[in-house]
């Protein structure tokens, strides 16, 4: 099976593309290389690829593919507050044009990285898929009227599945320091402080992103049927957690640090608790492997073995805005996200 992933240099494309190759899959990359620059610790084994922004695909990137992985995007709901705009161009236009594309090519499998964070403003009751969605960002809408679009199209020869992934954690070579895990452990082991942005209380589910990538893995090898134009919450029901906790289980597992809150620390809107017992009943084969305790000390492992610095993981390398900021700021990237040549 021939695999086009798109975003397949990002957080999760960097972890899933090699795991796609080690179970025999042939991969296919499309990614515009926006951070190119935040490679954190080695490399992938690269893939063949295409460099592109994903509103430019054409028919030819999609012909002779069996499947899509759709990652590219504007990736987060601050990210998505840059220009929200943009993100509904980028995160809804360019994806339904890509999974029209693919249709059209004869594509039988569109995977959308969707995210739990369509369900908002929830409060701290147990949702699943069937609940209703109460986006606050522009990057939520964007996922949500994507996720309509893509279902409208569905038919007996195109079959979109819906991932909407619980909050990402963990190690990967494009390593994002805007998740609340892996920014607390940074925060504790470079600075002897677990610092909280909010007021601790919302609610979020966790998910590592080995484990995302399983859950990809368990759709391609799902009978049709059972996954079929269907959405999947992605995590574990036993991974939902307060932000003060996530900063607790951090303070216990990094030596010599303290909790501490932003100076102007206030509540977040965006607080749910998902249940991800749909994708245990009907794909039994994908087990989530991690927790966010061991993903703590992992990443704490990391940190230590390439020496992290003191603020570097909140600079113009590795922290999303603040690195589209900086190519803008530099000429290298136009107020569209478009490479200046």
């Amino acid at each position: 099976m021939k695999i086009l992933v798109t975003g397949h240099k990002g957080y999760i494309g960097s972890l899933l593309t090699p795991m796609l190759t080690a179970q025999g899959y042939q991969v296919q990359g499309l990614d515009n290389d926006l951070y190119e620059a935040s490679l954190f610790g080695p490399a992938p084994a690269p893939v063949p690829s295409v460099h592109k922004d994903i509103r430019d695909v054409t028919a030819e990137d999609v012909a002779g593919c069996d499947a899509v992985i759709h990652l590219a995007g504007l990736s987060n709901d601050p990210l998505g507050d840059l220009d929200p705009q943009l993100t509904m161009e980028i995160n809804y236009l360019a994806t339904v044009r890509l999974a029209e594309l693919a249709k059209e090519a004869g594509v039988k499998h569109f995977l959308f990285a969707s995210s739990c964070s369509i369900y908002g403003a929830s409060g701290s009751d147990m949702i699943d898929e069937n609940s209703p969605m109460n986006p606050v960002t522009p990057y939520a809408h964007s996922k949500i009227q994507a996720e309509q679009r893509l279902s409208e199209i569905a038919d007996t020869h195109f079959s979109p599945v819906f991932f909407r992934c619980a909050t990402a954690h963990g190690y990967s070579p494009r390593i994002r320091f805007d998740l609340v895990v892996n920014n607390l452990v940074a925060w504790a082991y470079t600075e002897g402080k677990v610092l909280i942005k909010s007021d601790g209380s919302p609610w979020r589910p966790f998910v590592h992103i080995a484990d995302i990538c399983r859950a990809f893995i368990a759709v391609l090898n799902a009978p049709l049927a059972s996954v079929h134009n269907q959405v999947f919450n992605v995590g574990d029901t036993a991974e939902n957690y307060q932000i003060r906790q996530v900063a607790e289980s951090v303070r216990e597992i990094v030596p010599n640090c303290e909790v501490e809150y932003s100076s102007d620390a206030g509540p977040d809107k965006r607080c749910y608790k998902v249940s991800s017992e749909k994708i245990a009943a009907i794909l039994p084969s994908f087990v989530p492997e991690w927790t966010v305790k061991r993903s703590i000390q992992d990443l704490l492992d990391f940190y230590i073995s390439f020496s992290l610095k003191q603020g570097e993981f909140e600079g113009p390398k590795y922290n999303r805005i603040a690195h589209l900021r900086e190519l803008m700021r530099s000429g290298q990237l136009d107020k569209n996200l478009r490479w200046i040549k």
